[in-house]
This record gives C-alpha cells, structure tokens and sequence, in this order.
C-alpha cells in the first residue's frame, strides 16, 4: 500500500493551528506532522501533544530552540542595535527564520511534500516563513490556508472551532482572546478594541510586564557582563543565553520596562497596531550601547548607526538569511572583539538609567578628558581644525 504524502504543520496547540490541522485533514489526502519550536513562549507541551492526537497526529515533535534563538539571533541583532521605525525591537520578526528553518529541517527529515503555517494573509509573518522556506527548501511546496481558503475572519474561524469540536480559549475577561505571539525575547498583542488607534490599550492585556506606576518605590541595581559583544553574565555570574535573558526579562518586568505601543508600517504596505513588551531586550539594548561607547572608536560606531536603519528593516522584512542581511552583520560585528567590560544599571518605575560602565579597553582616555592640564591633547591643533571646516562649509 502507497504512503500518504506528508505535510509539516508549525503548530502551536492554540485556536488557529488547530483549526488549520483540521482544515489540512479535510482538504489534503496527506498525513500532518506538527511541528512546534519552543523559544521561550509560553508553552504546555502536554496540552500540545493530547490536542494534536484528538485530529490522529501521530508525529508531533517539540523542539527546544532556546538557546540556539538567543545566541544566534537574539545576540546579533542586539549587536546591531537593530530598531524598526524607532520603537520596534523585532521581537515577532526575528522568531520567524529559525522557526522556518528548523521546520523545514523536520520536512527534510519526514520526506514531506509541503509545509504549512498559520500566519494571516495581511500580515508580515507569512512572507517571513515562506522566504525561510524558499531559502532552505526551495522544492517543497507551500500551503498558506489564511490566502487560500474561505475562512475570511476571525468570526469564520471561530464557527468552524464550534462546528468542528475545536475549544476556544478566552480572555482575562472571558471574551475571545487578543492575537497574542510570544517568546523569551517578547510579547505582542494585537487586534480587538487595538485595532482603533483613538482606543488606550487596557491594562490587563500586559502578559509580562508590570505598570510603571504599580512598580516598587525602590529601584533594582543590576549589572551586564560582556564578552566579544555579547553579554555572557548578571551581576558577575555566567548564565546561559536562554537564563541570561529569561533573568533579565524578570528584573525589567517588575520595574514596569520595556513596554511600547505603535503604529507599525508592515511590508505589505498596511499600518498596524500593537502593543509589545520587551523587558530584558530593552535592557540589553542599552547596555549594549553603553558598553560599546568606551570600547569603540567613533569611526566604528558611526559606520554601525548609518546602518542600522536598513538592518533593522531587512529584519522586519524577513530578509534574515538574505545576502545584504550577512554583509551588513559583517559591519555590525567590525570589531566586537573589543566589546569587553560591564555596565552598570539602576531599574525604577520604567526608566533604564546608565550608572556607570567599567573596561579595560583604552578607547576612552581620562587623560584627554580630563580639565586637569597635561600633554595628552594638543589644542594648538584646534584652530587648524575648525578653519578646515569653515572651508568645506561652502563646498
């Protein structure tokens, strides 16, 4: 007897993968494989298993991608102080190339035909999956059922839920839940009464970060350790990347930091808008900059600051394993090998404050800094200085 043909869900125990698990079993003669990649979302891996065997799955393969997401993504981002239109720091969009990647990984391993994913047909993630996919199978096919099939809204969903025996979960105020994505690096939610920009965000939809004004009267001290641009430990203790961020969100979150609400331009060309919350993120971004600022020279930096705007977009875009997106890495990288030392902060009702940075690096010199005479800077060099510079004003 022929096998059936194989398709890999990216599945993740809620209400849209499972509704698309069951719509593939209908419209697909094809046995489904659902694949999850835990990377820090909140995540019941029993829950997963029993609601994927109810539909007969008989693989369902959770892989633990923490580390890996941190280290090799995470990391180089922070490197690059990578920032979508001034606010965003790309949590949603830098999850999706290694989610891509390990799935069709799973699809290799299976001998699948196709793959699937649950991304809405408006928004950016289904063009971040689909070039991860096209770049690491370009020969398997796939099947985006929100472009595809005739559940056009979210009301649509829900009666094919009810019709077909699928629970749908609710919100803190027992109404059908926000778009929720989450991982170790961030939390998203859109949708609902989000959807109007006139509207405030009300406060019970915040998942990992306290309000400001409810955040303890006393601050948190907290010190970054970096290594070759990357930070390796918390208060002088090596920690792994997955704990060193898992540590960090919880000491920003209980100070009220790392909260943004914006009005994002997608790449399809919709605005939207969102609330994230990127608590340890926030932190490391600082951090990261201050340490950079007495490790590099200006050169350096400035080179890193003309580029960021185009890497961050390359990353929003879904360009992550692009060509354009490598070289610039090689930029952003010039010289981490220099950003060594520690930085020093104070958390306090949703501010970040800079308290003091320490390196051995000679980047910066307290001799030429200094008010104190001495030899280490020649003013009489000054004058010629500016004088070169009044020139190229009219240039």
């Amino acid at each position: 007897m022929k096998s059936k043909k194989r398709i890999v869900l990216a599945y993740s125990g809620g209400l849209d993968t499972s509704i698309i698990l069951k719509w593939l079993q209908e419209n697909y003669n094809a046995e489904i494989i659902c694949y999850t990649a835990d990377i820090g979302q909140k995540i019941d891996k029993n829950k997963i298993i029993i609601n994927a065997k109810k539909f007969g799955v008989k693989n369902i393969i959770i892989k633990d991608l923490k580390d890996t997401f941190v280290k090799d993504y995470i990391f180089p981002m922070i490197r690059g102080h990578a920032v979508y239109e001034g606010v965003y720091l790309l949590g949603t969009s830098i999850a999706r190339p290694l989610i891509a990647k390990d799935q069709i990984r799973i699809a290799k391993k299976f001998k699948a035909y196709a793959v699937s994913h649950g991304a809405t047909g408006k928004g950016n993630d289904q063009v971040r999956f689909e070039l991860g996919y096209h770049y690491f199978g370009p020969k398997i096919k796939i099947i985006a059922p929100w472009r595809i099939w005739k559940l056009k809204s979210r009301t649509d969903l829900i009666n094919y839920a009810k019709k077909n025996g699928i629970p749908i979960p609710k919100d803190k105020k027992g109404a059908p839940p926000f778009s929720i994505d989450d991982n170790l690096f961030h939390t998203s939610t859109e949708g609902k009464v989000l959807e109007n920009p006139k509207n405030s965000a009300p406060e019970f939809i915040y998942q990992r970060t306290i309000s400001p004004e409810k955040a303890s009267n006393k601050p948190t001290l907290v010190s970054i350790n970096f290594k070759n641009g990357d930070p390796i430990g918390i208060n002088g203790k090596k920690l792994r990347p997955a704990k060193l961020l898992e540590k960090l969100n919880q000491l920003a979150g209980k100070n009220g930091i790392g909260r943004v609400d914006l009005v994002e331009n997608r790449f399809l060309g919709i605005k939207s808008r969102g609330v994230y919350e990127t608590p340890g993120g926030t932190l490391l971004v600082h951090a990261h900059r201050a340490i950079e600022s007495v490790t590099l020279d200006k050169e350096t930096m400035h080179k890193k600051d003309n580029i960021m705007s185009r890497y961050a977009e390359l990353i929003y875009n879904g360009y992550w394993f692009s060509k354009e997106r490598f070289k610039l890495q090689k930029v952003v990288d010039l010289k981490r090998n220099k950003v060594n030392g520690k930085v020093n902060l104070k958390l306090y009702k949703g501010n970040i404050t800079i308290q003091s940075r320490v390196t051995k690096s000679t980047a910066y010199s307290l001799k030429k800094v200094s008010f104190e005479e001495n030899n280490s800077f020649n003013k009489s060099n000054v004058e010629r200085f500016i004088n070169f510079h009044k020139k190229k004003l009219r240039n």
